[in-house]
């Protein structure tokens, strides 16, 4: 930090002070197991010698908070993939049903807001299409903070849902299907070179709620990369400069992820997993009727409590995934 020049660039100073900063909790929360497994050991053998219950007591409730602190330790270094500590975009698409479906992508994005919420992280809607009747069409959601493509690369699939339909006057039981896929956020030391001749930018009129300002004004911003054919659009701002900015910062994380995977030959792979949104090809299921159940798939881990999970409480699901040997 004291070399000459460190400071001239202060995006990337503070990168490098907040990887100093989370190294130095790192190394904080190892020297404080070590001595919290230093004192238990001692309160062990004063237990064992005195045949004092109440100090026994007292080890084991030291033990069980040890075990989460070395447990937490642990999962972070399971997330040394290149692109863990980044940010993350996550956007989520319904299958085919139509309302049912795009409701379910809505109940969806609710529980993934709510999980950002419960780990600290700043949730950015970058971009919203309204359900026709209810729900969401797709959205695109920007997570800033520490890991959190690490860990919501674990949600890449697809989901199902299996409940009573709230829009079925008959009250018959209903599968929706959405998917969720993640990108790491691109850093802007890292370039993704993108020519101007390259883009197909088109405006529109934003739908859904946004007053008249939203309805007279085409400041929805549509952008196609024509090499890659990947396309993205933002919406959420009242600026079209602003939505623009969105978008861009949209294509430049996927374009990396294509660049990634083309250039690693992983692209066949992660395209393998991207099953088409129907049966079978799920990696959880949330039951709501006939009884309450939330089971993934890849792990095998079942929550009884919906609506927990609905509320954000995935950190189980997620661990699982991240624990789960390469080739199980």
């Amino acid at each position: 930090m004291g070399g000459a020049g460190f400071w001239d660039d202060q995006g990337a100073a503070q990168k490098v002070l907040a990887r100093i900063k989370a190294n130095k909790g790192l190394i904080e929360r190892w020297q404080k197991a070590n001595e919290e497994l230093e004192e238990l050991s001692l309160l062990l053998e004063l237990a064992e010698e005195e045949e004092d219950e109440s100090t026994a007591r007292e080890v084991a409730e030291g033990i069980r908070g040890l075990d989460g602190l070395i447990g937490g330790m642990e999962l972070e270094f399971l997330l040394g993939g290149k692109d863990d500590q980044k940010g993350a975009l996550l956007t989520i698409h319904p299958g085919a049903g139509g309302t049912e479906s795009q409701d379910w992508a809505q109940m969806l994005m609710r529980m993934y807001l709510r999980w950002m919420e419960r780990r600290g992280y700043q949730a950015s809607v970058l971009d919203l299409q309204p359900g026709d009747e209810a729900g969401i069409k797709s959205v695109t959601i920007e997570a800033k903070g520490e890991y959190a493509f690490g860990y919501l690369k674990a949600e890449s699939g697809v989901h199902r849902l299996v409940r009573i339909s709230p829009f079925d006057a008959n009250r018959r039981r209903h599968t929706s299907f959405a998917s969720v896929w993640v990108y790491p956020e691109v850093e802007d030391s890292i370039e993704v070179k993108i020519e101007d001749s390259d883009l197909k930018i088109d405006t529109f009129r934003a739908s859904g709620a946004g007053g008249q300002h939203v309805n007279k004004t085409s400041s929805a911003v549509r952008i196609t990369h024509l090499p890659t054919g990947i396309v993205v659009q933002c919406q959420s701002e009242r600026s079209q400069h602003r939505n623009r900015e969105n978008a861009l910062k949209v294509l430049r994380a996927r374009l990396y992820s294509h660049y990634q995977e083309r250039k690693e030959k992983e692209r066949s792979n992660r395209e393998s997993q991207k099953k088409k949104i129907e049966w079978g090809s799920q990696i959880r299921s949330y039951v709501f009727h006939p009884y309450s159940l939330v089971k993934d798939h890849r792990t095998g881990l079942e929550k009884g409590n919906v609506q927990a999970v609905m509320d954000g409480e995935i950190d189980e699901f997620i661990e699982a995934w991240l624990r789960k040997p390469p080739s199980a």
